[in-house]
């Protein structure tokens, strides 16, 4: 592994940090939050002071490629650093102690939602656009964005996308890596300028409207205030929620080549319409459980159904009321929309949908084959033939996610947390989607977690972003040896 290239693009991504902490410094020095323009003011330089040394040690010379190794400790390395570089303001501003702010630093990076802040309505302003902004920066990638932005970085540039992408499909829309995640990144700004304009007109001030766009596009679910979106009274708000939420769980590379060969492409790709079968029916069940359970007005527990199933599916964890009241039935059905996750290629987390159906066809094609020995087939998705391998990465992944599942859950079993609550805090950690059932509720905050079980949170939120592998490839000693590149 060539490390002089490692430092040098860890160094582009300190300063790319550095950069994104500037709009709360400036908002914090308008409205004259001393604290919190200190706090931002040590942090970009700590950034800065981290880039320069970074780029002391390495740095990219002119026909230099990365290679798959370089990719994963770029990418691995890359979200650890920006993540610790992330708690400084919220620490050095004395909002929250060391632990409170690595794990609000995590969560927001990771997409996951979770915090640890009982009262956000306390924090100035300026933190409040720092908790989005890391939503929305973590949500299509930190090095995504990163890659859109700046130089290119030569032939071996798709080891690091590959490295960050989610889902089984690593698929490129466009000859060059640099214009395809440039492609991405205009998408994704579009999507959330748009929102942002929906949610204004819905009546949120421009301030809570820009907030709620990045944290809903970026499914990460942080908000400005405590109460949950039904305490805004405006169903014309919770529609249009749900909607962009549905948005967010698709394929942006979808939406990519939507733009280049027509609207089509989004309808005859298999996964999402999958996936927006499985919210509508999930929101029926649902709706009809809320109205016979709990007497809910059929209007409202529509409303209602819709709002949580996207929430929930789409990881982004927002609540509209307090679904851990809800019928058992309904919290099956939410609990399932959580694992599942959005589709490959989204900001959502979860195991994704195109996983499922890549298991199921591979499952039916095995049954197939017992039946018939001398049949010759192969798994499609979208009317296209998927490798086997990518059939086997899925099939590994979910294993990997149910075997990390169980250890979070054990761990925090272990620091005094029963059954049910373990169960719950870790399937919506490794999820992404923050809110869960019990412990850490609808209504509820990952403040009640004892130290350890805050601590390995961090570790598994950063295992679930980066969909594990990633970060286990870091954890091998062979993957440090420099003897050999791969």
């Amino acid at each position: 592994m060539n490390k002089r290239i490692v430092s040098g693009l860890l160094g582009y991504l300190t300063l790319f940090c550095g950069a994104a902490m500037i709009p709360p410094f400036v908002l914090a020095a308008i409205e004259q939050e001393f604290d919190g323009a200190a706090a931002f003011l040590l942090s970009i330089f700590l950034c800065l002071a981290a880039t320069f040394e970074l780029e002391r040690f390495g740095g990219l010379q002119g026909k230099d490629n990365v290679g798959v190794r370089e990719g994963i400790a770029i990418t691995g390395l890359g979200w650890l650093l920006i993540s610790v570089l992330g708690l400084v303001p919220y620490f050095a501003g004395g909002y929250l102690n060391l632990l409170d702010s690595l794990i609000e630093s995590f969560s927001g990076f990771s997409g996951t939602g979770a915090t640890v802040i009982d009262d956000v309505e306390i924090l100035p302003r300026s933190i409040l656009l720092w908790r989005s902004l890391t939503n929305w920066v973590g949500g299509l990638g930190i090095v995504v964005i990163f890659m859109a932005i700046l130089p290119q970085f030569g032939r071996g540039g798709m080891y690091i996308l590959k490295a960050e992408t989610t889902g089984p499909t690593k698929d490129r829309q466009m000859p060059r890596i640099r214009d395809n995640a440039k492609g991405l990144f205009l998408i994704y700004v579009a999507l959330t300028s748009l929102c942002a304009v929906a949610y204004f007109l819905c009546g949120l001030d421009t301030f809570t409207a820009v907030n709620h766009a990045m944290t809903t596009i970026g499914t990460g679910g942080f908000g400005v205030f405590n109460g949950t979106v039904n305490e805004y009274g405006n169903a014309y708000l919770e529609w249009c929620m749900a909607f962009f939420m549905l948005l967010a769980s698709g394929s942006f590379a979808m939406y990519l080549v939507a733009i280049r060969k027509g609207a089509g492409v989004i309808w005859r790709n298999t996964e999402f319409r999958t996936y927006l079968t499985i919210i509508f029916v999930a929101s029926l069940v649902i709706a009809v459980d809320l109205v016979i359970q709990m007497e809910t007005t059929p209007m409202t527990a529509i409303r209602s159904a819709f709002f949580h199933a996207t929430s929930l599916g789409s990881t982004t964890g927002f609540v509209a009321h307090d679904f851990d009241a809800y019928p058992p039935i309904s919290k099956i059905f939410m609990t399932l929309l959580m694992f599942l996750g959005g589709c490959a290629g989204s900001t959502a987390g979860g195991l994704k949908v195109a996983r499922i159906i890549l298991l199921f066809k591979f499952v039916a094609l095995i049954v197939r084959q017992k039946l018939h020995p001398n049949l010759i087939s192969q798994v499609k998705l979208s009317g296209q033939p998927i490798d086997e391998d990518v059939v086997h990465s899925a099939a590994k992944f979910f294993f990997a996610v149910v075997v990390m599942d169980i250890s979070f859950a054990a761990v925090m079993m272990f620091d005094g947390i029963d059954f049910v609550n373990a169960i719950s805090v870790s399937l919506s950690t490794m999820a992404s989607v923050g809110p869960g059932f019990g412990l850490a509720g609808a209504t509820s905050t990952y403040a009640l977690l004892p130290d350890l079980s805050k601590l390995f949170a961090c570790v598994f939120m950063f295992l679930s972003r980066l969909e594990i592998f990633t970060v286990l490839a870091l954890c091998s000693p062979s993957f440090w040896r420099t003897s050999k590149n791969w």
